[in-house]
């Protein structure tokens, strides 16, 4: 039996957000000539994520595939590693100045994207899609 409300959620939520993410890849790679994996890593310390092992388990990815990002990062610029001077093993991940210049390009790139993707809506259209989208996230929070 059909559900009009999920069937309408499957519609739309993922088609949108596969747009949106496939926008911030396009950025990401054609701007700054970041890979995915090194985009995810970024975003990930940029949220707080501060070492590899944290990201790769985050992320699901191996150790090894998040270090490789970590170095190609580190290379260009964009990450700091701090080693934990009560504890050596740790090593702590640090967006530099650069990297989040990087970011806040890829997401203000991103932001003008949807706000053009948004122009044609009247005042009062934007205003039940923002009260539509808070419903959204209180009915899914856990």
């Amino acid at each position: 039996m059909s559900n009009p409300l999920i069937d309408k959620f499957w519609e739309v939520v993922p088609p949108a957000w596969f747009q949106a993410r496939a926008q911030i890849r396009r950025t990401a790679a054609e701007q700054f000539n970041l890979t995915v994996e090194q985009f995810q890593v970024l975003r990930r310390i940029r949220r707080g994520f501060d070492s590899v092992s944290t990201i790769a388990e985050d992320s699901r990815t191996s150790r090894p595939a998040v270090s490789k990002a970590v170095d190609g990062l580190v290379n260009r610029g964009f990450v700091t590693r701090l080693t934990d001077t009560n504890d050596r093993r740790h090593i702590q991940l640090s967006l530099t100045e650069e990297g989040a210049r990087v970011m806040n390009s890829i997401y203000a790139e991103t932001n003008t994207w949807l706000e053009a993707k948004f122009t044609h809506l009247t005042p009062a259209e934007r205003s039940q899609l923002i009260s539509a989208l808070d419903l959204l996230q209180k009915t899914l929070k856990d």
